[in-house]
């Protein structure tokens, strides 16, 4: 453990030559695996340090007479690793990782679904993270649960359940997932591929507070609206969302077919609800849509002698905002290291570009954030960030995983005159050539 930690902390220190000699000394004086965690070690330097890159294949080159077969091995393919930058990169220097809740959720899901066992376990719809926001993301989770488990931090119901919040924002898609697990119309949706961020449908301090989260599944799509209610002198029963389709340029968006609408039964000052209504998507078609919404329900006054709610009660409803379906629901963001060689790797076989004028932004650093919104994908090679709002040039790298599985890669080449303001080239590969088109025509 201390060596492993030598390796990944040490190239950061700053004389991390200091370590080196020490490091090397476990090689001499130390048990077999001791030694090869040492040649492990050591390689982690040759590459994070260049200056250093020779001096350790000498001494790793020594490491090639050990009397045990693992060090040997472990020197031998460090060597030849050491030889090609394209392999650091890729098998010492890879700071990428599954983010390990989403990878637990979906191998339970397969695992309890037998019917899924016919074909092999698919991982591609696992996000690909950095090993340092999956580590944040863990702790922050862990830290949460914690914090609402311990009655000595958490004193109070309110506080347990923020706590509990605070771990859902941590992995919410995982918090959402467990939710519609205990929803039997929901568990035969099969696996979820995401979930959108919370869009509010109404102001905060309203009598009734709305909010809406999209959901995807391989074939299905389910809007979960939360809703909860501020009058402390009525109660909500048979509460439900009545939801059609407002406006779409998609065709498609007509296919789409309402198959269930799940209510919540009561609403107080004291239990929220949500309503869900699941729509099928025949073919997996992925349409663009805006959806009107009317919060309906029956009405019951408190009475405030006895404080219990009439027998009598009549039905309203409450308009709300309108949710729009998004090319980014439909893509899930990745983290490619090496997007160059990715971008090679799957070909321009089903290449689709598009050339776009961005007149409503006004500089190239508003156009990368817009994209980043539009198409809700990975920024790579650290492409995502324009620092100086005069850049008159810029190429924005993207990778995601389209629902289905299948990688997506996008390559933004801006350029900004005053005259004309932001001009785009996007290109986008698939193994897919239909999703390949749906994101190049995001913009549309």
């Amino acid at each position: 453990r201390i060596l492993y930690l030598l390796g990944s902390e040490g190239p950061k220190a700053k004389q991390p030559s200091k370590y080196i000699r020490y490091i090397y000394n476990r090689v001499i004086l130390e048990n077999a695996t001791v030694r090869a965690a040492a040649v492990s070690s050591l390689s982690r330097f040759a590459v994070e340090i260049g200056d250093l890159r020779e001096r350790i294949k000498v001494l790793l080159t020594r490491c090639l007479d050990d009397p045990d077969d693992e060090v040997r091995d472990r020197a031998t393919m460090y060597l030849r690793v050491l030889e090609s930058d394209e392999l650091c990169k890729k098998y010492i220097s890879n700071e990428t990782t599954f983010a390990w809740a989403t990878l637990e959720r979906n191998l339970l899901n397969y695992i309890e679904n037998t019917s899924a066992h016919e074909t092999p376990f698919v991982i591609d719809g696992t996000s690909i993270v950095s090993k340092a926001q999956e580590k944040a993301e863990t702790q922050r989770a862990r830290a949460a649960l914690q914090e609402a488990s311990n009655p000595i931090t958490s004193p109070s119901t309110q506080a347990s359940i923020a706590a509990v919040a605070k771990a859902a924002a941590a992995d919410p898609q995982t918090h959402y997932a467990r939710q519609m697990e205990k929803i039997p119309q929901l568990t035969v949706l099969g696996q979820l591929f995401k979930s959108s961020k919370i869009t509010e449908l109404t102001e905060s301090e309203t009598e009734y507070v709305v909010t809406c989260v999209k959901h995807l599944f391989p074939q299905h799509l389910v809007f979960q609206f939360d809703c909860k209610n501020t009058l402390q002198e009525q109660i909500l029963e048979n509460v439900i969302i009545q939801m059609s389709i407002q406006a779409s340029d998609d065709e498609t968006s007509s296919l789409l077919i309402q198959e269930a609408v799940i209510p919540t039964p009561l609403l107080t000052t004291e239990t929220d609800g949500s309503v869900y209504i699941v729509y099928k998507r025949p073919d997996g078609i992925c349409p663009i849509a805006t959806f009107s919404n009317t919060l309906k329900y029956t009405v019951k006054e408190i009475d405030p002698s006895t404080g219990e709610p009439q027998d009598d009660g009549f039905e309203d409803e409450y308009l709300l905002e309108e949710v729009e379906l998004s090319t980014s629901d439909y893509v899930s963001s990745a983290f490619v290291i090496d997007f160059p060689r990715a971008w090679d790797d799957l070909g321009d076989e089903n290449e689709v570009v598009e050339t776009y004028e961005l007149t409503a932004v006004p500089n190239i650093k508003s156009a990368v954030s817009t994209m980043l919104d539009l198409l809700g994908m990975q920024p790579c090679d650290n492409t995502g960030t324009v620092k100086d709002a005069q850049t008159t040039t810029h190429t924005l790298y993207l990778a995601g995983t389209f629902v289905g599985g299948f990688p997506i890669l996008a390559r933004c080449r801006m350029a900004f005159a005053s005259a004309t303001g932001v001009t785009m080239e996007l290109s986008v590969r698939s193994t897919n050539e239909t999703a390949s088109t749906i994101v190049a025509n995001a913009i549309n």
